[in-house]
């Protein structure tokens, strides 16, 4: 009796330390992969490839921290276009892609952690453009600029419209002053940061549709211990309050 006491505690005291860590191989690590989607995660200098320290953004910070804390190597980098990303992660075991939105079509395709923010899907005109529409099926008249395999342009495909996809989101913006498009569907607030960029300001909200949360999405084959650690670290970060300080550090 007393011998199983013994092994009961020991087998406590194995968890509540953290030894339970060790099923992961020594040398594990998770492979992150992420694109410029500003304000959520970005390079340093504006181009399309980065990595580690040469990245910035809120779901970066939050990301390296959650990590950090969670005791889990990885390496980071920023590429594109995001569709190449999508599907690497879809295909390779301990892949991760941030800031992911996470939709009912999406949730069997990966393991998730998360929220890391939340945004909103809207329709854009360009200024002095008063389109005005109640649903999306109100707008699908009109020629709608997306981007090709986001969150955004894969809704507006299943509720039967056929946007015009673009490989990089700031093409919209172009084609929206040029009224080569008459709305752009994209995530709040990254389409109006994507548009100072490009100098283009009072840009009309047509019509907001979805809120949404961005989460890191990972490989099936991850294993679920990493994602419970993961997620553990994110938890105390919010009750901490470290999520709200470094949002509001960018917006």
């Amino acid at each position: 009796m007393l011998n199983t006491l013994k092994k009961s505690l020991f087998i406590a005291l194995f968890l509540a330390t953290g030894f339970a860590h060790a099923q992961l191989p020594a040398d594990y690590k998770v492979v992150l992969l992420t694109e410029n989607f500003p304000p959520f995660n970005m390079a340093v200098d504006d181009k399309n490839f980065a990595r580690d320290d040469g990245i910035d953004g809120i779901s970066a910070d939050i990301v390296r921290e959650m990590f950090k804390r969670a005791g889990i190597d990885y390496t980071l980098t920023l590429r594109f276009p995001w569709d190449r990303l999508y599907r690497l992660t879809l295909d390779k075991p301990n892949y991760g892609l941030f800031s992911t939105t996470y939709t009912p079509e999406r949730q069997p395709l990966f393991k998730w952690v998360g929220p890391l923010a939340k945004t909103g899907w809207v329709l854009l005109a360009a200024p002095g453009n008063d389109i005005k529409v109640s649903s999306l099926q109100d707008a699908a008249k009109y020629r709608i600029g997306a981007y090709k395999n986001d969150a955004v342009s894969q809704h507006l495909e299943s509720q039967g419209l056929a946007p015009i996809n673009a490989l990089r989101d700031q093409e919209n913006v172009k084609k929206l002053v040029r009224g080569q498009i008459d709305l752009w569907a994209t995530t709040d607030p990254v389409g109006r940061y994507l548009a100072k960029q490009e100098d283009v300001s009072g840009l009309n909200t047509v019509l907001r549709f979805n809120d949404a949360e961005l989460y890191l999405a990972l490989n099936k084959d991850t294993p679920d211990e990493v994602i419970e650690r993961l997620q553990k670290a994110l938890n105390e970060m919010r009750a901490e309050g470290f999520i709200d300080d470094i949002t509001e550090n960018y917006l």
